[in-house]
């Protein structure tokens, strides 16, 4: 199941990195939001994509008036260097999604590194653009939606368990009984709020997408106390934590963030950045 990736580096270096990261500093990022205007209004993930819109317009992008803008390539970062391991994410994550205590969408795992110093790694779905689990399913249950996203229709799923099998992270859990919630229900289940779940079917992380979709953050970028965790879109190349912006391509290449499980060529769209000198043995 684990495979090692080494990483090093030193807490001076980290700091170093993390402030490079950060390439829209507050000042641009606040001239880039005052471009985008009305904008703001829809929520803080709108409004940070909003300013990578108006600095790329400034420099003369073409997207302005392009109606494919309106799709978008989510992707979320966890930032392993601030993450403590509290478990805040996967809190909130099942408060808001009515998910019983053994449904752990963002699980937390603690592993040790080569010192034997113990560091967390939260595990979510991938969302992968080869997802092993959409190939799998015999009933098209689960499947891509236009951004990219992995989600599950659970008015179709027959429950088989192929994709839970499928899946080289471990991300998909079956209901075995029903929701421990009595009518009248919160709200109408959808793939992209499929809450509460159906018992007999399939359910993981959906990234939050009735949020996103809306401009507002997901659950576990928004409990989050450390900033741990960045939502972003890869055609605007912009990244957020709530708190900060930061431009995603360099962000990531900048502070050596990995994937888990590379080599399966599954390009799931989650990526991790060490910084504690951990071996990241996923």
């Amino acid at each position: 199941m684990l495979d090692k990736v080494d990483r090093s580096a030193p807490a001076a270096r980290a700091d170093a990195t993390r402030r490079a990261g950060r390439l829209l500093s507050r000042r641009q990022a606040l001239g880039a939001l005052a471009i985008a205007g009305s904008a703001l209004s829809a929520g803080p993930l709108v409004g940070a994509l909003a300013a990578a819109q108006g600095t790329a317009r400034q420099g003369g992008s073409t997207h302005e008036g392009d109606p494919a803008v309106d799709a978008r390539r989510w992707a979320m970062v966890i930032d392993l260097r601030r993450c403590d391991g509290c478990k805040k994410c996967t809190d909130a994550c099942q408060a808001k999604h009515y998910l019983p205590p053994e449904q752990e969408w963002i699980k937390v795992y603690t592993l040790r590194d080569r010192t034997g110093t113990e560091f967390a790694i939260p595990r979510l779905c991938m969302h992968c653009e080869d997802p092993p689990c959409v190939r799998v399913c015999p009933v098209t249950a689960t499947f891509v939606d236009r951004n990219g996203l992995v989600l599950v229709d659970q008015d179709k799923c027959i429950g088989c368990r192929l994709c839970i099998a499928a899946c080289p992270y471990e991300a998909r859990y079956f209901n075995w009984t029903e929701p421990n919630i009595k009518p009248p229900l919160p709200t109408t289940a959808t793939p992209e709020f499929p809450s509460p779940q159906q018992r007999g079917t399939v359910g993981k992380c959906v990234l939050c997408v009735h949020n996103i979709t809306q401009g507002q953050l997901p659950y576990c970028v928004e409990a989050c106390t450390m900033d741990a965790i960045y939502i972003g879109d890869l055609d605007e190349d912009v990244a957020t934590n709530g708190t900060e912006t930061v431009r995603l391509s360099t962000f990531l290449s900048e502070n050596n963030a990995i994937r888990l499980k590379e080599e399966l060529n599954t390009r799931p769209r989650v990526w991790y950045i060490p910084g504690h000198g951990e071996d990241l043995l996923w």
